[in-house]
C-alpha cells in the first residue's frame, strides 16, 4: 500500500474521543445484565395463588431466597396448562429456554411457610410426586455495583451538563465561570473571512492608504525591512460615528492574509475584580502565538478613558486595571513582536494621553464625514443591489446629502427603496430617494393631526418668515423646500442646502442666525404676538452666539478669547472666567441675538406683501419649493457672486480648522415645534 493510501485511510478514520469508552462500558454492563442467565425471578404472584398452584400439583420447586422471597418452578408439562400458558415468563438468556423461576412472592411468616412446605411435600408424596424445597442466603454484589455505577454515572453526566451550560455552552474561551479571564476575541483568517474588502469601502482614500500600508508590510515585510523600517505597533481610527472606521477595519480583516482577532472595548470590562487584566493577557498571549497578526478594539475609549477622573472609583477602579495591562502589553518591558493592533473611537478626546503617543498607537487616522465626491462613491455602492427605474443622477443625490455619513447613505437608498415598495412601484425613482432625505431629516409625515385654521395660519406665516429672510440674506442657506404638513415632532419645516465649507466668517454666522429667527419675527410683524414654535431656532441661535463669544473669539467686547476645552479636562463647579466676564458674556450673547432678530424684522416689514404672498401660497398648497420663491422674489440677487466664487475654490478641499460650524451640518432646519 503506498504512502498516499496509507494517509488517505489514516485521514478518514475518527478521531478518538474519550466518551467512547464510557459508551461501551455501558454497553457491556447492558448485556451483562441481559444475557446474564437466572438473572430474573419469575412474575410476581400472590401467596393465595401459590396455594391454588401446589394444590393443583403443578409446584416442581421452590426456593426461599433469605428467608424473605420465595421463588416458584413450574413442572414443564404444566406450563402449557392454565394459567400459565397465558403469562409471558422471562427467558434464561436471550434465546434460552423457560426453566425458571416462573413465580416469586413474599414470605408472609417464614415458620408458617414452612409448616406449609412440610405438608405439601406429604402430599406430593402420596401422589407419586416429589416436592422440592430449599432455603438459600443469596448476595448479588453485581446488582449492586450496577445500581450504583448507574447512579453515580447519572449524577456525574448531569453535573458535566451544570457545568458545560455554566461555563458558555462548550468549554471555549469566553465562559462566564471557569473561562471567565478568558479573552472574549473573534478570530478571523485560517478559513474564515469577513468577506470585505477595501473595495466595498467607497471615499475614505487617505484612511485606506494608511492601512493598506500596515497590510502591505505584513505581506512583504523585506520591502520595508531592507531600508531599516519598522511596522507601526498600533492605528487609531478616529472619527465621527457612521463614518466608516469598523468597515474598514472588516476590510483590513478580509484582506490581510494573517489571523484577525476583533473585540469591543466593552469586553474586557466585567463586574468582578481582575477580569478585563486577565482577558487582555489571554489576548495577547493568543496574539503572541499566532503573530504576525492584528488586534482590532472597537469603540476603544470603554477602557482607554484618562486614568484618575472619576475619584469615587479610587485607585481600585477595574477599568484603570485593565487600562493599565493594555499599555503593558502595547508597550510594556516584554516585546510583542508581530502584533499590530488596531482600534476604533469617535471619542479620542477622552483617551488617556499614554495610551495615545507614539510606541503604542502610531498613527491616528482621522476618518471625517464625507465631501462631496466621497458621497457620491458612496452612493455608488449602496445603489448597486437597488432596482432604479431611470438612471439617478448620482451628483444630485450626493448635493441633497451634505454632512450625511455613510450610515446615514445606506440608510437614505434602504428608505427609498422602503418607499417606493410602499407605493407599490416597481422600480425606485427620484422622488423616492428625495421622500427617504426627508423622512431621516425631518421625520415621518402627519397628515391626520388635529391643528386648527389659526394654528395653521401661525405655522405658515412662521415658515414663510425663515424662507424669505433667508432669500434675502447673502450667506444664509439657499432654501430647498418649505412645509407646514406635521412631520415628526415638528409643525412645519423648511429645508436648506448648506454650503460645505471649511472655514466660517462672522457673517455666515450672523445670517444664519437671522434667518433662524425669521419666524419669530414673522409672527410678532404679522400678528403682534409671538408663539412657542420657535424653540428649537431660539436653542440653535443661542448656542452659536454663545460659540461666537466663548469658543471662536469673534465678539469684539471680549476679544480674541476662546474658552473652549478641547481636551476635555473639565473645569469641575468652577468655570474658567471671573463673575465679571461671565456677566459680560451674557450681555453679549442677548445682543448679538436681539440685533439679529430686529434684523429679521426690518426685512420682513420691507418685503411684507412679498411675505403675505408666500404664506397664502403656503396654506394652499402645504408645500413650496425653490421655484415658487422665483415667481415671488425673482432670481436670489446673490445666486452669481456664490456661483462665480465657487468657480474660484480651490479643487482640494482646504484643511479644516474651525470644528462643528458648518461643515457637519444636514439639510433641514427651521422647526416649528
Amino acid at each position: 500500500m503506498s504512502n498516499n493510501n496509507k494517509k488517505k485511510i489514516k485521514g478518514n478514520l475518527p478521531k478518538f474521543n474519550f466518551y467512547w469508552v464510557y459508551g461501551i462500558v455501558a454497553v457491556i454492563l447492558i448485556l451483562i445484565n441481559v444475557l446474564n442467565p437466572g438473572n430474573t425471578s419469575g412474575e410476581k404472584t400472590s401467596y393465595s395463588e401459590f396455594k391454588s398452584f401446589v394444590d393443583n400439583k403443578q409446584v416442581k420447586e421452590i426456593v426461599v431466597i433469605n428467608k424473605k422471597e420465595a421463588r416458584v418452578y413450574i413442572f414443564p408439562d404444566q406450563l402449557d396448562q392454565p394459567p400459565h400458558k397465558d403469562k409471558n415468563f422471562p427467558k434464561n438468556g436471550v434465546f434460552g429456554p423457560n426453566n425458571g423461576p416462573h413465580y416469586n412472592f413474599n414470605i408472609p411468616n417464614n415458620e408458617s411457610f414452612s409448616a406449609y412446605l412440610e405438608e405439601a411435600q406429604k402430599e406430593y408424596a402420596r401422589k407419586n410426586l416429589t416436592l422440592i424445597y430449599d432455603y438459600v442466603e443469596e448476595e448479588n454484589f453485581g446488582r449492586d455495583i450496577l445500581s450504583w455505577i448507574i447512579f453515580f454515572g447519572i449524577m456525574i453526566a448531569v453535573w458535566s451538563f451544570i457545568m458545560k451550560r455554566v461555563s458558555g455552552g462548550g468549554g471555549g474561551a469566553g465562559g462566564q465561570i471557569f473561562n471567565i479571564g478568558k479573552s472574549k476575541a473573534q478570530m478571523f483568517g485560517q478559513g474564515k473571512s469577513t468577506n470585505v474588502t477595501f473595495d466595498n469601502v467607497a471615499g475614505l482614500e487617505e484612511a485606506k492608504e494608511e492601512v493598506k500600508e500596515i497590510v502591505d508590510f505584513l505581506k512583504t515585510p523585506k520591502k520595508y525591512t531592507a531600508l531599516g523600517a519598522k511596522i507601526p505597533k498600533g492605528a487609531l481610527l478616529v472619527g465621527p460615528p457612521g463614518t466608516g472606521k469598523t468597515l474598514i477595519a472588516k476590510a483590513v480583516a478580509g484582506e490581510a492574509k494573517v489571523p484577525f482577532f476583533s473585540l469591543s472595548g466593552s469586553d474586557f470590562v466585567e463586574m468582578f475584580v481582575g477580569v478585563g487584566a486577565s482577558r487582555v493577557r489571554d489576548l495577547f498571549k493568543q496574539a503572541k502565538e499566532k503573530a504576525p497578526c492584528i488586534i482590532f478594539i472597537d469603540e476603544i475609549d470603554a477602557i482607554g478613558r484618562a486614568r484618575g477622573k472619576n475619584p469615587n472609583m479610587g485607585s481600585n477602579d477595574e477599568r484603570e486595571n485593565t487600562l493599565n495591562q493594555l499599555l503593558t502589553e502595547m508597550d510594556g518591558f516584554g516585546t510583542n513582536s508581530g502584533v499590530i493592533i488596531l482600534a476604533a473611537t469617535n471619542r479620542a478626546d477622552v483617551l488617556d494621553r499614554a495610551l495615545m503617543r507614539a510606541g503604542r498607537f502610531d498613527r491616528q487616522i482621522y476618518v471625517d464625514m464625507p465631501d462631496l465626491n466621497e458621497r457620491k462613491e458612496i452612493f455608488d455602492v449602496h445603489l448597486k443591489p437597488l432596482k432604479l427605474g431611470q438612471k439617478l443622477d448620482r451628483d444630485f443625490l450626493a448635493r441633497q446629502t451634505p454632512g450625511f455619513s455613510g450610515a446615514d447613505i445606506a440608510n437614505i437608498c434602504n428608505e427609498a427603496a422602503l418607499i417606493a415598495a410602499r407605493k407599490k412601484k416597481t422600480s425606485v425613482q427620484k422622488q423616492d430617494f428625495l421622500d427617504a432625505v426627508d423622512r431621516i431629516i425631518g421625520g415621518l409625515e402627519k397628515k391626520n393631526k388635529i391643528i386648527t385654521k389659526q394654528e395653521k395660519k401661525t405655522i405658515a406665516y412662521h415658515e414663510s418668515g425663515h424662507a424669505t429672510v433667508s432669500w434675502m440674506l447673502e450667506h444664509a442657506n439657499p432654501l430647498v423646500k418649505v412645509t407646514i404638513v406635521p412631520r415628526g415632532r415638528s409643525l412645519g419645516a423648511a429645508w436648506y442646502l448648506p454650503e460645505e465649507r471649511s472655514l466660517t466668517t462672522t457673517e455666515q454666522i450672523l445670517d444664519e442666525m437671522c434667518a433662524a429667527l425669521g419666524g419669530r419675527a414673522a409672527e410678532s410683524v404679522i400678528f403682534n404676538k409671538i408663539s412657542t414654535g420657535a424653540l428649537s431656532d431660539l436653542e440653535k441661535v443661542t448656542k452659536q452666539a454663545m460659540a461666537m463669544v466663548t469658543i471662536y473669539g469673534l465678539d469684539e467686547k471680549i476679544g480674541n478669547v476662546s474658552y473652549y476645552d478641547s481636551q476635555n479636562q473639565g473645569y469641575g463647579f468652577t468655570k474658567p472666567y471671573s463673575e465679571e466676564t461671565a456677566k459680560i458674556i451674557d450681555q453679549e450673547i442677548k445682543k448679538i441675538i436681539d440685533t439679529q432678530y430686529e434684523r429679521a424684522k426690518a426685512i420682513l416689514k420691507k418685503h411684507e406683501d412679498k411675505l403675505h404672498q408666500l404664506a397664502s401660497k403656503l396654506l394652499e398648497s402645504e408645500v413650496i419649493f425653490k421655484e415658487d420663491l422665483e415667481v415671488i422674489f425673482g432670481k436670489r440677487p446673490f445666486e452669481k457672486e456664490v456661483i462665480e466664487e465657487k468657480a474660484k475654490a480651490p479643487a482640494k478641499k482646504p484643511k479644516k480648522v474651525i470644528k462643528k460650524v458648518a461643515s457637519e451640518k444636514k439639510p433641514s432646519s427651521k422647526k416649528s415645534a
